[in-house]
């Protein structure tokens, strides 16, 4: 324990003057040096192994310079939770067994849905991440459509180039491969085009399919486009479809009542997905899923086994996570979130996606001034741009200009192409990252762009 303890005390303290990611990954087949059960070794060299071989190659996504893909989190009170959860062992899927660790999940549940604006009358489940949120959702969704192999191939789903390739796996992993899948126009944001989709369901109806299903982006991965919502809800209203919205980078921003309006709509959707691993800045590994109605979630996910009987009788009708997900065993995910927000309270998490948003604005401004071309006007805190050389290909370009900050390592940057067009992104999430680091983002492109045109 001392051990462990004194390792991740000096990391933290050396983290500020550590790459954001080194490239250099000639360690990690270190890792087979040492054969899984031949022999007992002191904790002092695994945590060594352990640092030098998993901790210090790629991306150190607790870093203050991971601007790319959507950051994650990792606040301490959150491992302090894992911790606890780990020597309890508590088991969270059954609450006859577990009835305070399922107390808590629903109360950690309960807030999430406060944040999303919806009813009483919802259910949900906390989960790994996104795409086990997805496919809990699309489950739902495919159950409470009353839709079954023989009507897959005509039933149409409906989301932008832009939505996240997690919900697209669900309904493939869900069994439906097979449905309609339409293309909705963008917007110059890139947020969908309601209009486009109204036309898009009549047409399949004329054409005797079964519009079914709308995807909905509160923040979207490659630009951190916010769909509108609401004009979303109201077709999905008009031609019962089922409405589902990917909020798992953008949900928690409703926490800012500045925020709220572009999120509007949100609240009237039938599903909604969730990552506090993003937007709560908490570990890797915490997902959770929202259904407005309880009895379509219930009804999607619940089994009867004899030998779990005796839970089942014993519950007097309290619902247990088990019966409204996939997994019957699950991490006791509610502590990692519960705890901080009751030893910090939210005023500490508004501000730092407040933060962020201010800092991702002032990147956009940033950039544009030293001369590149930046993209759209900012939802939340993704920004993407390029450097138009004088000649050659400008994505040739920009691809070498990413390879060239990753060398650096001092912040790490990803990409996207969006519209054939190869941008940079830079997305501010981390909670370590501060102003300090935007600057340092801003130089690491201007010496990277320099020295490409030297």
């Amino acid at each position: 324990m001392r051990a462990a303890h004194g390792y991740a005390q000096r990391l933290l303290t050396e983290l500020p003057d550590l790459p954001a990611y080194n490239h250099d990954k000639s360690a990690v087949p270190e890792l087979r040096e040492l054969i899984l059960g031949h022999k007992s070794r002191p904790i002092g060299q695994l945590i060594d192994r352990f640092d030098r071989s998993v901790v210090r190659p790629g991306l150190l996504p607790s870093h203050q310079g991971h601007l790319g893909y959507i950051p994650g989190g990792g606040i301490y009170a959150s491992s302090l939770a894992d911790y606890l959860a780990a020597v309890t062992n508590e088991y969270a899927g059954v609450r006859f067994v577990g009835p305070g660790s399922v107390e808590m999940e629903d109360l950690v549940l309960e807030w999430m849905a406060r944040v999303v604006g919806y009813p009483e009358s919802a259910d949900g489940n906390l989960a790994s991440g996104g795409s086990i949120a997805s496919l809990t959702a699309i489950v739902a969704a495919r159950e409470a459509a009353g839709l079954r192999a023989r009507d897959f191939e005509r039933a149409v789903v409906y989301a932008t180039p832009h939505i996240h390739q997690c919900v697209h796996k669900a309904i493939r992993v869900a069994g439906m491969g097979e449905t309609v899948k339409r293309d909705v126009a963008v917007d110059d944001g890139f947020r969908l085009s309601p209009d486009s989709l109204s036309e898009l369901v009549a047409a399949d109806r004329a054409r005797g399919l079964r519009p079914w299903l709308v995807l909905g982006s509160a923040g979207t991965a490659d630009t951190g486009a916010i769909d509108p919502l609401d004009r979303i809800a109201d077709i999905a209203e008009r031609e019962d479809l089922w409405f589902h919205v990917d909020a798992a980078y953008g949900g928690f921003f409703a926490l800012l009542p500045e925020l709220r309006p572009a999120l509007a709509g949100m609240e009237r959707s039938d599903s909604v997905v969730l990552d506090p691993h993003k937007g709560m800045f908490l570990p890797y590994g915490t997902g959770a899923v929202l259904v407005r109605n309880r009895d379509a979630l219930q009804d999607a996910h619940a089994y009867y086994a004899s030998y779990l009987q005796d839970t089942v009788e014993s519950e007097g009708g309290g619902r247990s996570p088990a019966a409204v997900s996939p997994e019957l065993t699950k991490h006791f995910r509610a502590l990692r979130v519960w705890l901080p927000l009751l030893l910090h309270g939210e005023a500490p998490f508004r501000a730092c996606l407040r933060e962020k948003l201010e800092l991702a604005k002032y990147f956009q401004r940033e950039i544009e001034s030293l001369g590149f071309e930046v993209g759209p006007n900012l939802d939340l805190t993704v920004v993407t741009f390029r450097w138009i050389p004088e000649s050659g290909s400008a994505n040739a370009f920009n691809q070498a200009l990413v390879e060239e900050t990753h060398r650096d390592g001092r912040v790490f940057m990803s990409s996207t192409t969006v519209g054939g067009t190869f941008m940079l992104r830079m997305a501010a999430l981390a909670f370590r990252t501060h102003l300090d680091t935007i600057d340092l983002a801003l130089d690491v492109l201007r010496e990277a762009v320099g020295r490409l045109q030297a």
